[in-house]
């Protein structure tokens, strides 16, 4: 028997795929994988997935990808179907061999010139886009990109400010009023019932710059997730790197939470204009009176969103801020 036909079992496709040598493949038929198990990943570290599988939430399984996904990506978040030792015990290793279709994606780029798209999680139904009112201080340049791609996802954006106990938030929450972007409040050692409220049954995804607070919302509302607090440099004014990788935690409740790496950059390469203004429907039918070709920035000539507030059917600060997400796809990324 080949070396290749021996290192799998018949539940595996590799054991049905063609010999490299000069022989016929012993069958033509390939397992469908219906009665595999089914589960979803919570961390990915070097070519491994820590997976929680559907039926035994409590029993964490190391998995790998098989053979025929190639290069096909699979990301925190994703659903997989899994043949091989789903006990858990240690040394035991299952393999990953179908992804099951994305709800939805949540994607970055490394910057706005690079046609390489990262997905950042996969199949999470909120993004909270954490921010400290001081130290750091709050950038705006970063949360109207972040707002961009949650919408471009078909994601609902929650926003989160801590460390409120330092300076009062009206000041960014008005900001982001009119566009109608909810937002909660917290601070050091406070009550993080509002909070735990909007993550309760969903699929929230945290992201924000180091030093912003992320690690310690998690630890305060999931216990024993034990997330490395860092600190902000007092002469940058950013944070340090503590969480390394994404990790999917199980709410008390009901629901998942993601604890993201800091970023510094934010790339909307994949992001097209027009497929952000359909996320906001009452603009969206004011540009039905646009020109062909129009950009609908400030100085797009014979804008409907013009024509529209001139008219009073659209509140300006609402358009403004509109244009200032459409604005911020071109704003290069190191000015965040």
């Amino acid at each position: 028997m080949a070396k290749s036909q021996r290192r799998y079992g018949t539940e595996d496709v590799e054991h049905y795929d063609r010999p490299r040598r000069r022989t016929r493949p012993r069958t033509k038929d390939r397992p469908s994988y219906d009665d595999a198990d089914l589960g979803r990943v919570i961390t990915v570290d070097r070519g491994r997935f820590t997976l929680v599988m559907d039926g035994a939430p409590d029993v964490e399984v190391w998995a790998v990808k098989a053979r025929p996904l190639g290069r096909k990506g699979v990301v925190v978040g994703d659903r997989v179907k899994v043949v091989g030792d789903t006990s858990g015990a240690e040394g035991a290793l299952a393999r990953i061999v179908e992804l099951e279709p994305r709800e939805t994606v949540l994607r970055r780029t490394a910057d706005d010139d690079d046609p390489v798209e990262r997905v950042v999680v996969a199949n999470a139904d909120q993004l909270v886009i954490v921010t400290a009112i001081a130290d750091p201080e709050p950038r705006t340049g970063f949360i109207d990109r972040a707002l961009v791609a949650a919408y471009e996802a078909g994601i609902d954006p929650l926003l989160c400010i801590t460390k409120a106990d330092l300076a009062d938030p009206e000041s960014l929450v008005s900001i982001y009023r009119s566009l109608g972007v909810p937002w909660v409040v917290t601070q050091r050692g406070g009550d993080m019932s509002a909070l735990q409220d909007e993550l309760d049954g969903r699929t929230s995804v945290l992201l924000g710059h180091s030093g912003v607070g992320k690690s310690t919302l998690v630890n305060a509302i999931v216990p024993d997730a034990g997330r490395e607090v860092g600190h902000v440099n007092a002469v940058t004014g950013r944070g340090r790197h503590t969480s390394t990788s994404a990790l999917m935690l199980r709410l008390p409740g009901e629901g998942w939470i993601v604890d993201t790496p800091g970023i510094r950059t934010f790339g909307l390469a994949h992001v097209e204009p027009e497929r952000l203004i359909v996320s906001f429907p009452d603009l969206e039918e004011a540009t039905t009176a646009c020109p062909r070709g129009c950009s609908h920035a400030a100085d797009a000539p014979e804008c409907g969103l013009d024509l529209a507030v001139e008219a009073g059917r659209l509140d300006p600060d609402r358009v403004i801020s509109f244009r200032r997400l459409l604005e911020a796809r071109s704003v290069p990324t190191y000015a965040l």
